[in-house]
């Protein structure tokens, strides 16, 4: 089959690189212009270009596709198929309406939960116990078309979006893979999304990475994981910026915001409950799981109300 591929960040990685295994036909691969990146601000390539080019495909990085030039170049190559997997860019309908077979999208949720760009991070965030990968054919609206196949996964007590985000680029990949086998096959159902159990996930911002310790134990410890690895949750201690990379819920009671140290172990209190704090970092210092930390901070931190 004849592909288009469309996609920017390491989670399209996996589904790219499938495609290549399976000996489609990769017409082109579009991805986002290259960013400064690191202390030097050096351009960089995103992940899926860097794969693109170690395979011999022909890259485009178009700052939009609403130019016509753009549309037509596309329209050229002809494909049966356009995937997209977090490219971070509109289809106008000129694009969506150009392959044989039509545009197919891969979303890390379980459609129509979490439609937008942050489904991994949010779903953590939620404190959901499953969630998934749904493949869509691609409308007009945001994650709003027909679906076509969707494999779900359970949420680990633990775990982070990092680890989500690693496991469900992979099941993307194989999701894909089953997809365009029934659509070269004639067998792909369309299923439309129920509306009304539509939920949004925007992406996340720095500000909101701010530990609420009047909120639940349970609550707090989604709130570490969620926002693990980026941006990192945080509270503050004597006026500077203390990150907390990892947490257990832990079944002490606590004054909600009441810092507490016993046997070498840190607890910060919540409304029900308190969390054990596992791995820090201090701003400007680097990061240290708790035991480390405490050995210069116990005197400080025991008693302290975040």
């Amino acid at each position: 089959m004849k592909i288009v591929f469309m996609g920017t960040p390491d989670f399209a990685v996996p589904c790219l690189q499938m495609l290549i295994e399976e000996h489609h036909q990769i017409q082109a691969v579009f991805t986002q212009p290259d960013k400064p990146k690191g202390r030097g601000y050096q351009l960089a390539p995103p992940p899926v270009k860097e794969i693109a080019l170690q395979n011999n495909l022909p890259v485009y990085q178009p700052l939009t596709l609403k130019d016509e030039a753009v549309q037509q170049q596309i329209a050229a190559l002809a494909p049966d198929l356009i995937v997209v997997v977090a490219y971070g860019r509109i289809l106008p309908k000129a694009v969506l309406d150009t392959p044989k077979f039509g545009c197919i999208n891969v979303h890390g949720s379980l459609l129509p939960k979490y439609r937008g760009a942050g489904p991994i991070q949010w779903s953590v965030l939620n404190g959901e116990e499953k969630t998934g990968i749904t493949t869509m054919y691609m409308g007009e609206g945001l994650d709003t078309g027909d679906m076509l196949l969707k494999r779900e996964t359970p949420i680990g007590e633990n775990e982070t979006s990092g680890e989500l985000f690693d496991r469900l680029c992979l099941l993307g990949a194989q999701t894909l893979k089953e997809t365009i086998l029934l659509i070269e096959q004639g067998k792909a159902v369309r299923t439309p999304q129920d509306e009304q159990e539509a939920t949004y996930a925007p992406m996340l911002k720095k500000e909101m990475a701010k530990l609420d310790f009047t909120k639940t134990a349970q609550q707090v410890h989604n709130w570490v994981r969620g926002m693990n690895p980026w941006p990192t949750a945080y509270c503050m201690f004597n006026g500077k910026m203390l990150k907390i990379h990892a947490s257990a819920k832990s079944g002490k009671q606590l004054k909600p915001g009441l810092a507490r140290v016993e046997d070498n172990r840190l607890f910060i209190g919540c409304a029900e409950g308190a969390i054990e704090v596992l791995t820090l970092q201090m701003e400007g210092a680097r990061r240290m799981d708790a035991k480390q930390f405490l050995c210069g901070h116990a005197g400080k931190i025991d008693g302290y109300q975040f």
